[in-house]
């Protein structure tokens, strides 16, 4: 599972890289700085691979952190079981159509992501998902094709962000790299290639990904 992380490192790293080229590039158009968590509210569904990657770094924190946040997750676990009441471990959301999500994920939903700290920062910021590093800009690819047309309401006031030159990467290679990087991840993981499977943040604190059985919990989910 090391070379699996590896290279989720290195390809988290290419986002990275594109997020620091564009606040260089239009630091008068994008407010994004630390300690502003404007985007980290609501609810967000997350790949296994970005869970497994973000329990890595949680089990680093303090335990009473650890026991603090918890308590947050726990709680949400709570509420989703009012509209999911056989919500349970390994808490995989893909045996329900993702049209049922929004009923765990409602647009309205302003609550602060459980990972945020009394400072507004991240707690495990090194091992956020590709989708927090993902917000806040559009995602053009590097062939001109907008691959996603939203962006921070703080961000690109005075212009139309689709129009500059300097935001486009190529987001259809990293994307492509990473459902192979998930099939990887699923095949060490379960003992077959899956292409999604998806949890939300705070569901992922919660699962055991060392002392489950996962294949078993695999071959059940065929029968």
């Amino acid at each position: 599972m090391q070379e699996i992380l590896k290279r989720n490192r290195a390809l988290l790293a290419q986002v990275d890289d594109w997020f620091a080229r564009c606040m260089a590039a239009y630091p008068q158009h994008i407010a994004c700085q630390g300690g502003c968590s404007g985007c980290c509210r609501g609810t967000f569904d997350i790949t296994l691979l970005d869970a497994y990657f973000l329990k890595r770094g949680f089990d680093q924190l303090s335990d009473a952190v650890k026991e603090q946040v918890l308590v947050k997750c726990r709680e949400r676990l709570t509420l989703m079981r009012e509209q999911w009441p056989e919500l349970d471990h390994p808490f995989v959301l893909n045996y329900r159509p993702e049209e049922d999500w929004e009923l765990l994920m409602p647009d309205e939903d302003e609550t602060p992501c459980v990972l945020l700290g009394d400072d507004g920062r991240c707690l495990v910021y090194e091992y956020r998902p590709m989708t927090c590093r993902l917000h806040g800009i559009p995602l053009v690819d590097a062939e001109g094709e907008v691959m996603h047309d939203e962006w921070c309401t703080m961000n690109f006031t005075s212009v139309d962000p689709l129009v500059l030159p300097a935001l486009t990467a190529p987001f259809d290679a990293i994307f492509t790299e990473e459902v192979a990087l998930f099939r990887d991840f699923t095949q060490k993981l379960l003992g077959q290639r899956v292409s999604e499977l998806d949890t939300f943040i705070p569901l992922a604190l919660m699962i055991d990904f060392d002392g489950f059985d996962w294949r078993r919990w695999a071959g059940e989910g065929e029968d």
